[in-house]
């Protein structure tokens, strides 16, 4: 069974920074997209920042300019979320996303609790 590992997650302030790190398992060829969504209380889960293969990344409105997707240049499967300025608003579970052979793939989640 295809896992994705998920690293990071915890509690931080209002302000504060947090980077969340995702790795598909290294014998898995041709991820086509990579990312991240989140689900906070009460509501939908939905997007965060997905890179595809050509190296355009999509951010939801409500992150832009304060949380960065990065693609691991030497680890392909690899990918960091730096999220800077958090607010409480950022509070969710966030899963990670993985796309390849037609099938998406989910990492069980981490929570990132923004609160002072």
């Amino acid at each position: 069974q295809v896992r994705l590992e998920e690293f990071g997650g915890g509690l931080v302030h209002p302000g504060g920074s947090l980077t969340l790190s995702c790795e598909a398992p290294a014998h898995v060829w041709g991820i086509t997209s990579m990312g991240w969504y989140r689900q906070a209380p009460g509501k939908q889960r939905g997007l965060v920042a997905v890179v595809g293969n050509d190296g355009r990344t999509r951010y939801a409105d409500s992150v832009k300019g304060r949380f960065s997707l990065l693609r691991d240049k030497i680890a392909m499967n690899t990918v960091h979320l730096q999220m800077d300025s958090l607010e409480p608003e950022d509070t969710a579970v966030y899963y990670c996303y993985a796309y390849w052979d037609d099938l998406t793939y989910w990492g069980k989640g981490t929570l990132v609790t923004v609160s002072s």
